[in-house]
């Protein structure tokens, strides 16, 4: 069988480009021809990825669509004969862009039309979260199901160390971590006034690290720091360091006590299975998918109460019997990830759509 997958852009290190590649194993390992199509490829995909104008894309037996924005895909998908499966990423609400950027306004809600043009024209709708399979069977999709994005977590565990930003780190201040990009959805501003209540109430020796670009919403991004100036911080407590190779995020994580998550919109949220895999506690507030990928694992809570998530901060911190409780809870939630898991996944996808 031929199973091809559509993505809007072959990046390396995006989570949506980097669990089409593992499904494509998969799917090779499986006696599957399998190959990945995209509008738009990195210098260093060119022969990892075809691109989308390329007459293979459209001769699949079955084509999987990585539906994460609005593209010229999402017609040419729903025109294929057979065997279409929408895998669903999630699109960020446009609320939380209304302040700050027009444009990406503009792009959510035309994402979320076109998502909704696809209901009746897929053979099989999967979300990677069961919040995101919600969605699509609110909008009239079905059949429906969960497909979780593959991630291969020894980007993190594998990575070489990096002696000089460990031993930089290591310098008597609590480090708390949040990855991702620094966007209105995953309310960066709340870590940052959860620590203004972390240093009032628990310890001020504190760094709060953010790993992830912070060039994408310009306006959101001078916020942040002025937020920063306005609470009074001494600059060095709070580090943004952009986008970093896997060898400096692996040493973030190594280096922290707390993953945090302040996030009040999120389809599957990876850096939290990173975390785990990191063996590195996480705070969460309890939100859209969240609850889905943590399935029990760290510690989640609601509502957005700061006084009590800077006392839960300093307990995962400095508790040690509590530490390791929740670390072994995470390992057993990572393990649900495994590669076995996704090799069963991907051989039940195919028994769906033979």
């Amino acid at each position: 069988m031929v199973i091809n997958q559509w993505v809007p852009a072959a990046h390396r290190g995006d989570a949506i480009g980097d669990s089409a590649r593992a499904v494509r194993a998969l799917l090779r390992a499986q006696g599957h021809a399998s190959e990945i199509f995209a509008l738009t490829i990195d210098d260093d995909m060119r022969g990892d990825a075809r691109p989308f104008a390329d007459p293979a894309a459209s001769r699949g037996d079955v084509t999987i669509l990585h539906f994460a924005l609005p593209s010229p895909m999402t017609e040419a998908f729903a025109r294929l004969p057979r065997g279409r499966v929408l895998q669903y990423h999630n699109i960020t609400p446009a609320r939380f862009y209304a302040a700050y950027d027009p444009g990406i306004f503009r792009l959510a809600v035309l994402g979320r039309r076109e998502l909704a043009s696809l209901a009746g024209r897929t053979d099989l709708a999967l979300g990677d979260s069961e919040y995101n399979r919600r969605e699509l069977e609110a909008l009239g999709f079905s059949p429906t199901g969960v497909f979780p994005i593959a991630v291969d977590a020894r980007r993190i565990t594998g990575a070489p160390r990096t002696p000089s930003l460990e031993k930089w780190l290591d310098d008597g201040l609590t480090n708390f971590l949040f990855v991702g990009r620094m966007v209105p959805n995953k309310k960066v501003e709340d870590v940052i006034r959860l620590a203004e209540h972390y240093k009032r109430y628990v310890d001020a020796h504190y760094r709060f690290i953010f790993v992830g670009r912070h060039d994408g919403v310009p306006r959101y991004t001078n916020m942040l720091r002025a937020l920063i100036a306005e609470l009074g911080w001494m600059p060095d407590r709070f580090l943004f360091t952009g986008p970093v190779p896997d060898r400096e995020l692996a040493a973030y994580y190594r280096c922290s006590s707390v993953y945090i998550s302040m996030s009040e919109h999120e389809g599957f949220c990876v850096p939290l299975l990173e975390a785990m895999a990191a063996d590195l506690p996480i705070l969460a507030y309890s939100c859209t998918a969240i609850p889905d990928t943590l399935g029990g694992a760290g510690v989640q809570f609601a509502p957005k109460d700061f006084e009590h998530a800077a006392e839960l901060l300093g307990m995962l911190a400095f508790d040690d019997g509590l530490r390791a409780a929740v670390i072994e809870g995470q390992r057993r939630r990572l393990s649900d990830f495994s590669a076995g898991r996704m090799e069963r996944e991907v051989r039940s996808l195919v028994a769906r759509c033979s």
